[in-house]
């Protein structure tokens, strides 16, 4: 093997070696409101799928404080939950994936809203564009309240 191939190998493998942390310092903290997080003390948060499909993604009480329940690894999917503005008694559950270039949205009381903190684009609390350069909605889970839980159901 000559020198010259020799360093290129050992170029490519401290690269690819390096990509984990790469990947880890890309990505952002965290830093949405989950009841799982900081569950209500007296209800059981689990998010295991029941025979019907639903899984709890936070409490009530966990969705009133923040405004919101998100969770970016609910059963394999990015989910956020809010109040249904058109029925305080409802709930809407979207994948909190922009259809743009796949940024997290972010959902803002004051507009009543998502929006994408990477390019601008806007979406209602069902999912729907509001405003580009995104094209396409969010694309909408189920969503219930039952008891105390806030329920989705990942397709």
């Amino acid at each position: 093997m000559k020198r010259r191939e020799f360093v290129s190998w050992v170029g490519l493998g401290c690269l690819a070696s390096s990509l984990p942390m790469a990947i880890a310092a890309c990505q952002s903290a965290d830093t949405t409101s989950s009841s799982r997080e900081s569950p209500s003390e007296d209800v059981e948060v689990a998010s295991t799928p029941r025979p019907d499909g639903f899984a709890a993604v936070g409490t009530v009480a966990g969705l009133d404080e923040a405004g919101f329940l998100s969770d970016k690894n609910f059963l394999g999917s990015q989910v956020v939950v809010v109040r249904d503005p058109a029925d305080a008694t409802a709930v809407l559950g979207v994948n909190s994936l922009c259809t743009h270039q796949g940024c997290y949205v972010e959902w803002d009381d004051g507009t009543e809203g998502f929006a994408c903190p990477c390019h601008g684009s806007q979406f209602n609390p069902d999912g729907s564009v509001r405003q580009g350069p995104a094209a396409e909605p969010l694309d909408a889970f189920e969503a219930k309240i039952e008891g105390e839980l806030v329920l989705v159901k990942v397709t």
